[in-house]
């Protein structure tokens, strides 16, 4: 699993129009730093409506439950072995929809893979040199069926020394909040993005327009492109790859890409790279985005062929070094031209 904070990215096109063509609504704009990335957010409505103070209590919540950045959080408690710590409803929310897309993707979505994310120094704790004996013993602590919440919504872990971390599900989770918090509010026009990932409802009505977000190219290193636009309507967005969070070995040069592979413990190295998946909500896409980086290729479309909630867009390398593009029917369909 990955700390996906700087990831294949979307560019949101639309963050600077005017609000020229209907006087009757007000474009409200957020901005700000949450999460360890940044967030941006639309609402379109009626009148002028502060939600500053309702976004940051979102954030707040989400991090005092699962951020592992933060010491005293419920999550980084539980991963030094408080057995006391009572978790709250987003946690278990969380926890419930990771085991879901666990089994679904036979193991390759597992946030307990956090053990060897933090040895391969992608992590918030320390990292270790590792070798084939070293990943070994750690795979002892890598296997969500290994945790399960009790009745009085305690974690229970077959070993103490297993680590959760969600940080591949709680960006896509916390989106999710902030849009249940606006339609709570009766925002009916709104684009969400933090960290690259989004959802989106309605439309951009002040333009008379679709929300339309912009894909990066994940063969562009330095200078960000837009590989291709979509309409982004009512469903949620998020990307995954490798082509720029990876880390080099200063002795060997060696370089390590951000994804591990839970069946294997390593850094995984393959010719996908990019995955954009489209979800009825965010937290299912991230996680999504995650395991199809970790599977082999022809995993992924195998799995996203028998999925038919899920969107995809995969860009690949084929044997010869080639660029391919995969896109599912529904994906295809939402391409601007």
């Amino acid at each position: 699993m990955m700390n996906r904070f700087l990831i294949y990215g979307i560019i949101i096109g639309l963050f600077y129009s005017c609000t020229l063509g209907d006087s009757k609504k007000y474009r409200n704009e957020f901005r700000g730093a949450a999460l360890g990335t940044s967030y941006n957010i639309i609402a379109i409505d009626s009148e002028d409506i502060e939600l500053q103070k309702d976004i940051d209590s979102v954030f707040a919540v989400i991090n005092k439950s699962l951020s592992t950045y933060i010491p005293e959080s419920d999550i980084s408690r539980i991963n030094k072995g408080d057995s006391t710590v009572v978790v709250d409803r987003m946690f278990k929310d969380v926890f419930e929809l990771s085991k879901t897309i666990y089994t679904d993707t036979k193991g390759f979505f597992d946030p307990t893979v956090g053990t060897l994310v933090n040895a391969w120094g992608f992590g918030p704790e320390i990292e270790i040199a590792l070798d084939s004996l070293k990943v070994d013993s750690l795979l002892n602590f890598v296997g969500l069926d290994k945790v399960f919440i009790n009745d009085q919504n305690l974690v229970i872990k077959s070993n103490p020394n297993i680590y959760l971390d969600f940080n591949a599900i709680a960006k896509g989770y916390s989106i999710d909040r902030i849009a249940a918090m606006l339609d709570a509010k009766g925002v009916e026009n709104y684009l969400v993005e933090v960290g690259g990932e989004l959802i989106a409802k309605g439309s951009n009505v002040i333009k008379q327009k679709e929300w339309v977000v912009g894909i990066d190219d994940p063969e562009t290193e330095l200078d960000r492109s837009t590989k291709i636009l979509i309409n982004l309507n009512n469903r949620a967005l998020a990307s995954s790859g490798n082509y720029r969070k990876f880390r080099i070995d200063e002795v060997t040069g060696k370089k390590y890409v951000h994804t591990v592979n839970p069946k294997t413990g390593f850094t995984q190295i393959s010719n996908t790279l990019a995955v954009t998946i489209l979800a009825d909500n965010c937290a299912t896409a991230d996680a999504y985005a995650t395991a199809f980086m970790a599977m082999d290729l022809d995993e992924a479309f195998k799995l996203i062929n028998k999925n038919k909630t899920l969107e995809a867009y995969i860009v690949y390398l084929d044997s010869n070094g080639e660029t391919h593009e995969f896109l599912t029917k529904g994906f295809k369909s939402l391409v601007v031209k």
